[in-house]
């Protein structure tokens, strides 16, 4: 199973980016992300995209989280395992939308309570970081995929099968834990990336922080005229192996 989930990460971040891209620095007009260092740089140590994008702050951090969120080891992959108290869309309506959404493993039109949740966390492509999780409902599971570069120094998250909807997270830290707001986001159609209007688009209001014996993560999606329309919120253990 795990095995599996792994490559079918691998398999999907090979979509968007090139297995052996360079690091994130900023994007070109087809939306790949390029970096450019100069010639004789003194190399860095590696660091997660949370430790560059966030810098000094991510020693505030709880002891767990910088745990989580710190590179891992060399060919190290990240397992999580939990039950989310709710997880989907409350609003019947948007359900034949997200269905379609669904198929490129954005979001998905399932509502439920007590759902069991899996996290495979997988460094790559280049200094990134990808993560696929599956929701697992009565009789069916519903996945979201997505991938964390650092672009001028703020975090993109690419979402989707296809990696096709980029989203730019604001990120700081608070009373120990972390949160991450949307401020913009994009669509890659192609070799176009198309910006989203807000009134078209959904804001991301991220929050993760440790509770003592776990970690907890909330997770609401928002638009300016339909209100809250899709969430998850939970608890979940994780490790590194």
């Amino acid at each position: 199973m795990r095995l599996g989930i792994r490559r079918t990460i691998r398999r999907a971040i090979r979509l968007r980016f090139a297995p052996d891209s360079p690091r994130a620095g900023t994007v070109r007009e087809d939306g790949v992300v390029t970096h450019e260092s100069a010639p004789h740089a003194v190399p860095e140590a590696p660091t997660s995209v949370y430790q560059r994008v966030l810098g000094a702050q991510f020693d505030e951090l709880a002891p767990q989280l910088r745990e989580y969120l710190a590179l891992p080891g060399d060919g190290q992959v990240g397992f999580g395992t939990g039950t989310f108290e709710v997880a989907g869309s409350r609003k019947r309506w948007l359900r034949p939308v997200f269905a379609v959404l669904a198929r490129q493993r954005l979001v998905f039109p399932e509502f439920g309570r007590n759902v069991p949740f899996t996290i495979t966390t997988v460094p790559g492509p280049g200094d990134g970081l990808s993560a696929g999780r599956e929701f697992q409902f009565p009789g069916r599971v519903r996945q979201i995929e997505d991938t964390l570069h650092v672009i001028d120094g703020q975090l993109h998250d690419f979402v989707g099968r296809g990696r096709s909807l980029e989203v730019r997270l604001r990120v700081r830290v608070v009373d120990g834990g972390l949160s991450m707001i949307s401020d913009a986001a994009w669509l890659h159609l192609g070799p176009l990336r198309v910006p989203v209007p807000a009134i078209f688009g959904a804001k991301i209001v991220l929050s993760q922080r440790w509770t003592g014996d776990a970690h907890r993560i909330e997770v609401h999606l928002s638009n300016p005229l339909l209100g809250d329309i899709f969430e998850y919120a939970g608890h979940f253990s994780h490790r590194w192996e």
